[in-house]
């Protein structure tokens, strides 16, 4: 990605996560970038396309993210402490990313529909893990689609706990607040 299309994605990403998807126009983009209509239109067609592009290079990076980690270990427990660790890190860095695809998974609008469908295929990737590992003895017997959406939910929680706080999240600290309620509760 050139530096002009990394500055428009990443200005929009922090507008859209902002001001929401609605409050934010192209004019405001490119305002805010420094470059012309005609510059932005030359990377990207619509404000749609951004937030398309967005949305999908950041659950691009946290399943592959997710995969390169759970491929290196092969006790399912230890998969989903990875997850879980992997998870946390994206959101404290990411903050913007995920606010805007959590924000913009209800709806009717073809971007509440691909975001809906990017969480939940991400999800099924940790369903998949769970799955596995209540086949191999290794987790205990749940429902794995809730257990999957459950270690979701939780990690996205670190962004209110954020709030709540008002301050940057320790990664370790809330990890090991994690491990304690979610992961050994899942351990045989």
């Amino acid at each position: 990605m050139n530096k002009t299309k990394r500055k428009i994605f990443e200005t929009a990403m922090q507008l859209f996560a902002d001001k929401g998807y609605e409050a934010t126009s192209i004019e405001e983009i490119t305002a805010t970038v420094g470059v012309a209509k005609g510059t932005l239109y030359y990377h990207f067609s619509s404000k749609e396309e951004i937030f398309n592009f967005l949305v999908e290079e950041g659950m691009k990076l946290l399943k592959n993210s997710i995969k390169i980690k759970t491929d290196k270990v092969s006790n399912y427990i230890d998969k989903i402490r990875a997850i879980i660790l992997i998870q946390i890190k994206v959101i404290v860095k990411y903050e913007s990313l995920i606010t805007i695809i959590l924000s913009q998974m209800w709806g009717k609008e073809e971007r509440n529909k691909r975001s809906r469908q990017y969480v939940l295929e991400y999800i099924e990737i940790i369903e998949k893990i769970i799955k596995e590992g209540i086949e191999k003895g290794e987790i205990i017997a749940g429902d794995p689609s809730a257990i999957a959406s459950e270690i979701f939910s939780v990690t996205c929680s670190c962004l209110i706990y954020k709030f709540k706080l008002d301050k940057e999240i320790d990664i370790q600290t809330m990890f090991r607040e994690i491990e304690k309620t979610v992961i050994n509760g899942l351990k045989v």
